[in-house]
């Protein structure tokens, strides 16, 4: 595959997971890396989110594969400070060409405050994206090179799974939202060689899915339990992805090889859609 040397990629949520996988990824193919992540938790959410010691790792996997990396604390619902971070990394690394809008929680059981639950997954899922696009895209236009942005949805963003959970309908609502989005932006900005895609993981190993909420709602299913993802199985024989395989498809989509591809919402989800 094509290196990226000389690119600059900025991600959301880099803390850990995919995040994490794609910073790492794109920096052994040659990109400078500017991470950002909340490194706080969610109060409405069910497990712990990243650390700023989890954060600092990314940043030293990228920095063992020889590239400068910007990691900063920001959340992706408050724009201001989104810009503030952007900006700050830009005075370090002076363009963008990649952004990966991967930032992402969700609540699947039951339990807390049904409207600070709904909030805080369409504004993190959704308008975090939006923002996330909206401090990047300035740079990426000047810069008259084209470029890739790549959103994380999900296959709750292809495939809506039965479950009454608030989180849950936030998750499916937000995910499939991002599909409009990406093909408004994709349409708009093709004139300027900038290609918009998104990627739909199945469940992929992450804090988000590796946790005891998660956990405990698995083994309900296993034992025949009827919950929010007692219906969620692949086609193919696995249970959950790594974050490295849906790595290899945002690697693609951001490279040369995918120049002329846009527009597209790609599965990565091991059969799971056509189940």
């Amino acid at each position: 595959m094509p290196g990226l040397e000389g690119k600059v990629a900025f991600i959301t949520g880099a803390a850990r997971g995919q995040g994490r996988a794609h910073a790492v990824r794109l920096a052994s193919q040659g990109a400078d890396i500017l991470g950002v992540d909340i490194c706080a938790d969610t109060p409405s959410i069910d497990y712990p989110n990243a650390t700023r010691a989890d954060l600092d790792e990314t940043a030293r996997l990228v920095e063992a594969e020889g590239r400068k990396v910007v990691a900063l604390q920001a959340d992706v619902r408050d724009l201001a400070g989104l810009r503030e971070a952007f900006d700050e990394g830009m005075s370090s690394l002076g363009r963008v060409d990649i952004v990966l809008a991967n930032a992402g929680i969700v609540r699947l059981g039951d339990g807390g405050d049904p409207a600070a639950v709904w909030s805080d997954i369409i504004n993190t899922n959704l308008t975090g994206a939006w923002n996330t696009v909206s401090v990047a895209l300035p740079t990426l236009r000047a810069g008259g090179r084209g470029g890739s942005i790549v959103i994380t949805s999900s296959t709750a963003g292809l495939r809506a799974s039965p479950g009454f959970a608030v989180g849950q309908v936030a998750y499916t609502a937000a995910k499939t939202g991002l599909v409009g989005l990406m093909k408004q932006l994709a349409v708009t900005l093709a004139p300027e060689s900038i290609r918009v895609n998104s990627v739909h993981p199945t469940g992929v190993k992450s804090g988000m899915t590796m946790n005891e909420a998660m956990i405990a709602l698995a083994l309900q299913a296993a034992e025949g339990g009827d919950n929010s993802i007692s219906a969620m199985q692949n086609a193919m024989p696995i249970d959950i992805l790594e974050p490295e395989d849906v790595s290899d498809a945002v690697a693609f989509l951001v490279s040369d090889e995918a120049k002329w591809i846009t527009g597209v919402a790609l599965p990565v989800d091991a059969g799971f859609c056509v189940r």
